[in-house]
């Protein structure tokens, strides 16, 4: 497998796993830093590689009175302060052309959101540009139609390439995780994440904005380890319940150093039995 170098950290190829975690969209600058700084404080005493992300724009909200952010500038703002004043790597998705060029200057991964993966000409032009691109897996696409993505990201020349599972449909405003996915993803050789939060998202559910069951991710999670993979992905907030996106699958972050403590442990066991094939 491909170890891709994000910001200094080696994600795949047999290492410990990489956590990339933050709030799902950028509310103020305030929360965003006092998130970002708890995190690296966690994962700094635990010893797990800290890839910080946020949206900068949440352009796929289900209704149009979501709160979507700050946009492009104020948010890329954000995210090269957190970049430079806390040395972690960042991370946002990416939702329209123009703005391909001017994250990528800024984003250590520049991720194509799920619901764009199938985009040709922007998975192209965005792989073009991205130091590191990540591709969400969409919820309507099968594990080994990721390669023909993984084929579009090629033909422009990056091979910095990240997969994500993130859940697949599973009749009206639901997602089921399917744990056989991770390793058909693996076998295209390159790393791979698992989003836990948004795998238990329910999109559309609550009817002007998605559900979800944050008490499960903890699981999924867990499972997802176990099975072996390159880096985990959360959406965390100090208080989901008042958060302006994806509230009821995010986790608190005051309860994040007791998961990651477990999910250290089963990584380093799951690592073992791989080497051993």
């Amino acid at each position: 497998m491909r170890k891709v170098n994000v910001g200094g950290i080696r994600v795949g190829g047999g290492e410990p796993f990489v956590l990339i975690a933050g709030p799902c969209v950028i509310e103020s600058e305030k929360l965003t830093r006092k998130v970002a700084s708890s995190l690296k404080e966690i994962t700094a005493e635990l010893g797990i590689p800290l890839i910080f992300k946020a949206s900068y724009d949440k352009a796929n909200r289900t209704s149009l009175k979501s709160f979507r952010g700050p946009g492009l500038e104020k948010g890329l703002k954000i995210l090269q302060g957190i970049r430079e004043d806390f040395g972690i790597p960042v991370l946002s998705d990416v939702h329209r052309f123009e703005e391909i060029g001017r994250a990528s200057e800024v984003l250590d991964v520049a991720q194509i959101p799920a619901f764009l993966c199938r985009q040709t000409d922007f998975v192209i032009e965005l792989a073009r540009h991205a130091k590191v691109v990540n591709i969400k897996k969409g919820q309507f696409l099968a594990p080994w139609d990721v390669e023909n993505v993984v084929q579009k990201v090629l033909s422009a020349g990056n091979r910095n390439i990240l997969i994500t599972e993130r859940g697949a449909s599973f009749g009206y405003n639901n997602l089921v995780s399917d744990m056989r996915s991770i390793p058909i993803l693996r076998k295209m050789g390159y790393p791979v994440i698992f989003d836990a939060t948004h795998s238990v998202q329910l999109p559309g559910g609550a009817g002007e904005a998605s559900g979800g069951d944050r008490a499960m991710a903890v699981y999924l999670a867990r499972a997802a380890v176990a099975v072996g993979i390159d880096a985990l992905f959360l959406e965390v907030h100090p208080d989901p319940d008042r958060a302006r996106c994806d509230g009821p699958n995010s986790l608190v972050l005051g309860t994040l150093r007791e998961l990651l403590s477990t999910l250290k442990a089963i990584d380093g066991l799951a690592k073992q039995a791989m080497k051993k094939g």
